[in-house]
């Protein structure tokens, strides 16, 4: 019996052993059509992570809010989010850091109305309620948006998730809503328009992005997986510059979307690059543009802090960008 029982323990322990040295990448998706969404498709993360021993783990959020959730505890290493949600989480003193900047959002992202509702300018928007995700780079235009026109305070903002608003906008409930492809193509396909799009704000300064956090504990103890996951965005973006179409095709198989409404979506972002990544300007332009943004955070309770400007900066590490070597003849400036 006590031999069965030191037999077991070693079991036991060998088990928790190697419990304890499984080798995972966890990954949290985003599902709109960028590079991450391609390197998926393309397979990149299982080979480039499988060469080290890694087994990738995917978990898809519908929010930035879910998924800082989910870095916080640890349940996942990477997560795509709106910078808005990125700052959130620097607001809020998590383990994170910003390692990629995935692309600029233009018309991929807008306001959309009701065409019957017979609203034809923002000012008519007064007295209404609006949707849109709470903490989102859609709810911090929206909400500049409402300002310029000078009836921020005329208007019921709701917090909806994506799949919230299509319901509400289905079941004619909701007549405004501020989100993002794909709902935002549904909003479109039933009865809606587009009144104002962040390609449009952000001719007029207000810039914003889907990025990539990384725990940082994660990033300090295993930077050459950063790296990796970096190679997996420049490969993705060669291809999608070399290949476009052939690439859309991809990105509408992983989304279960067609090739024109992936279309439609890339052709409103500005995919970044890894010569971007790599800029010393283009990065202190984000500084400077998430800086301002934290400051529009505090003015609507959005954070509970004065978040400085060196904070930012250090909040957007591009060093592992720095580390991986830039294939200037295939990258697209």
């Amino acid at each position: 019996m006590k031999k069965l029982s030191i037999t077991i323990l070693l079991i036991l322990l060998v088990f928790l052993t190697g419990c304890q040295n499984k080798k995972e990448v966890n990954i949290g998706l985003l599902m709109v059509p960028n590079d991450a969404i391609l390197a998926k498709q393309m397979g990149l993360f299982e080979e480039k992570f499988g060469e080290e021993g890694y087994r990738v783990n995917y978990y898809v959020f519908d929010s930035g809010t879910k998924a800082n959730i989910a870095l916080n505890a640890d349940g996942v290493d990477f997560a795509t989010m709106g910078n808005i949600n990125g700052l959130a989480s620097l607001a809020n003193n998590s383990n994170t850091e910003m390692v990629w900047i995935h692309e600029t959002l233009g018309a991929v992202e807008a306001l959309a109305v009701r065409t019957s509702a017979n609203i034809n300018s923002v000012e008519d928007l007064s007295g209404m309620t609006i949707a849109t995700p709470f903490s989102s780079t859609a709810h911090y235009i929206l909400l500049n948006v409402l300002k310029n026109a000078g009836i921020e305070n005329d208007v019921t903002i709701t917090n909806m998730t994506t799949s919230q608003i299509i319901t509400a906008w289905e079941a004619e409930t909701l007549d405004a809503a501020y989100t993002w492809q794909p709902s935002l193509g549904t909003l479109i396909d039933n009865g809606g328009e587009v009144l104002i799009s962040s390609e449009d704000m952000a001719l007029l300064g207000y810039k914003t992005a889907n990025i990539e956090l990384a725990r940082k504990t994660f990033a300090e103890e295993h930077p050459e997986l950063v790296e990796i996951y970096i190679e997996c965005m420049q490969e993705a973006n060669e291809y999608f510059n070399t290949d476009r179409n052939a690439a859309i095709n991809d990105l509408a198989e992983a989304l279960d979307l067609t090739f024109e409404a992936v279309e439609l979506q890339v052709n409103g972002s500005i995919w970044i690059t890894l010569s971007d990544m790599q800029n010393a300007d283009f990065v202190a332009e984000y500084v400077d543009t998430m800086y301002d943004q934290t400051i529009f955070m505090l003015e609507q309770d959005l954070c509970d802090r004065v978040i400085t400007r060196e904070e930012v900066a250090v909040f957007i590490n591009n060093s592992y960008a720095l580390d991986v070597s830039d294939n200037e003849n295939t990258l697209k400036d």
